[in-house]
């Protein structure tokens, strides 16, 4: 085994991929999923779930179409409510899609 590095530990590697900005997103970011509820209420949250966050852009899935056009109305609320409970400017958009079924 001459000449070969030793493996790295799963928590070494996601580590330094979260440190070297590799992802667009960063491990605060993922507090997204667990305040989702907390910040849009239990109606909201058994509609409509965040799927995905690049670049500060939040893509959240929504379950029909009435619920997407109620929710276009409030993504200055939901985005000013996540960004409160994270306590940084985490999103900057969130953009409600319809989820296929």
């Amino acid at each position: 085994m001459s000449g070969k590095e030793p493996l790295s530990s799963l928590k070494d590697v996601l580590s330094g991929i979260f440190s070297e900005g590799i992802l667009p997103f960063t491990r605060d970011d993922l507090r997204i999923w667990e305040v989702w509820a907390e910040v849009v209420g239990p109606a909201v949250a058994a509609n409509a779930r965040p799927a995905r966050i690049k670049n500060g852009v939040l893509r959240v899935a929504v379950s029909d179409s009435i619920w997407l056009q109620e929710l276009k109305y409030q993504e200055e609320t939901v985005r000013e409510g996540l960004n409160s409970v994270l306590g940084r400017p985490a999103v900057s958009r969130v953009e409600f899609k319809l989820k296929l079924r």
